[in-house]
């Protein structure tokens, strides 16, 4: 009995692997061109709500990815734990997606538009509540939340990609002085 129970997980390892590696090196990407991009000069400068709005959320969500990825792969001779821990940290997800909510709503430095909202808040609180759902069935039935978690992974790993690939055009763009300007 034991065995068809985690069955269904093992069947998902090779995904996890590919999905955690995926997370942990655009982490690891994310701390490189934020290193790169401290030393230039801004034309305006961002303030500090401004990364921690449209920034900070980039690696919260890819330390997400990562996590449910090692969960998911440990080695649990029940499910009830990885349910509980996986309910917990999309329920850590919404409460951070509030608080995300609230920082945009109060920010200075820019003011968001449909897209930001869709991709900072939207669709992270689609994904996280995913995860509590997938908790509350993976007890029951497995195969489905098993599919819903996977899709909640990915789904953050997309809007990890997509926040930080704009945060740095919108960086590059709008806010980096050419160096000859700066000097005058």
């Amino acid at each position: 009995m034991q065995g068809a129970i985690l069955s269904p997980l093992a069947a998902w390892q090779n995904f996890y692997v590919i999905v955690g590696t995926a997370a942990a090196t655009l982490t690891g990407l994310i701390f490189v061109v934020v290193t790169l991009i401290a030393g230039v000069r801004w034309r305006t400068l961002m303030p500090g709500d401004g990364i921690a709005t449209f920034s900070t959320p980039n690696v919260i969500h890819f330390g997400a990815v990562l996590l449910v990825a090692a969960l998911l792969s440990a080695p649990w001779k029940a499910l009830w734990p990885v349910s509980l821990l996986l309910g917990l940290s999309g329920l850590g997800g919404v409460v951070y997606d509030v608080i995300v909510v609230r920082r945009a709503r109060h920010q200075t430095s820019y003011q968001p538009v449909l897209e930001d909202w869709l991709w900072h808040t939207i669709f992270p609180l689609a994904s996280y509540t995913g995860f509590i759902i997938a908790a509350v069935l993976l007890l029951i039935y497995p195969v489905p939340a098993l599919f819903i978690i996977a899709a909640g992974t990915i789904l953050l790993l997309f809007i990890g990609i997509h926040n930080a690939w704009d945060n740095i055009t919108y960086t590059a763009i709008e806010l980096i002085q050419p160096q000859n300007k700066s000097e005058d």
